[in-house]
């Protein structure tokens, strides 16, 4: 049935084993959303490539920039749409910004590969241009979660509460709110 088991031992694991589902979660729907972006940025760069006379890593620059348009998207109405919504113009600068990082980590692969050593036929830029976008997408991931979409301060105190609350002792006393704090001398 469940979980019978009382201790110290037992109540730490259960939240440490909540945050890594939620963990898990927010890793499968950064995937799933960078899966997407994935393929509209290969897409649009082979397309790029293959219908103008672009440079390679031109047409991989314009490639990434409709990618992270759409992955702003996708992140803001999936990935974290939990997450706080109340500074959208610093949410969005941050995203910019660190998107900008990444297009230079993914296009700075492929600009070696392609003009340091010579690796311009369309397999190797767009194993290059793979490579790239997975390195930078490491990147992105650290810095969207912990500087862009950020969690709600008040969930995290939630959170906080209620772990301190399974930690204590099974048998809570009966006095809630403020009739708590006053009984234990605490205004």
């Amino acid at each position: 049935m469940g979980n019978t088991t009382s201790g110290p031992d037992t109540k730490p694991r259960g939240a440490l084993r909540r945050r890594m589902d939620l963990f898990v979660r927010e890793v499968a729907k950064f995937g799933a959303v960078g899966g997407a972006g994935l393929l509209v940025n290969l897409a649009v760069f082979n397309l790029m490539r293959h219908t103008t006379d672009l440079q390679v890593v031109r047409a991989s620059v314009i490639a990434t920039v409709v990618a992270i348009a759409f992955n702003y998207v996708g992140f803001r109405y999936f990935t974290y749409r939990d997450r706080d919504k109340s500074g959208r113009t610093k949410e969005l600068s941050l995203f910019l910004l660190f998107s900008a990082v990444g297009l230079v980590i993914e296009n700075g692969v492929l600009y070696t590969a392609t003009y340091g050593f010579g690796w311009d036929s369309p397999l190797q830029s767009n194993i290059f241009k793979f490579l790239g976008i997975g390195i930078a997408t490491l990147f992105r991931f650290w810095s969207y979660r912990t500087w862009v979409f950020r969690t709600l301060p008040a969930r995290e105190a939630v959170a906080s509460a209620e772990s301190f609350l399974e930690a204590e002792d099974p048998h809570p006393p009966a006095l809630t709110g403020g009739a708590a704090k006053r009984s234990n001398g605490r205004a």
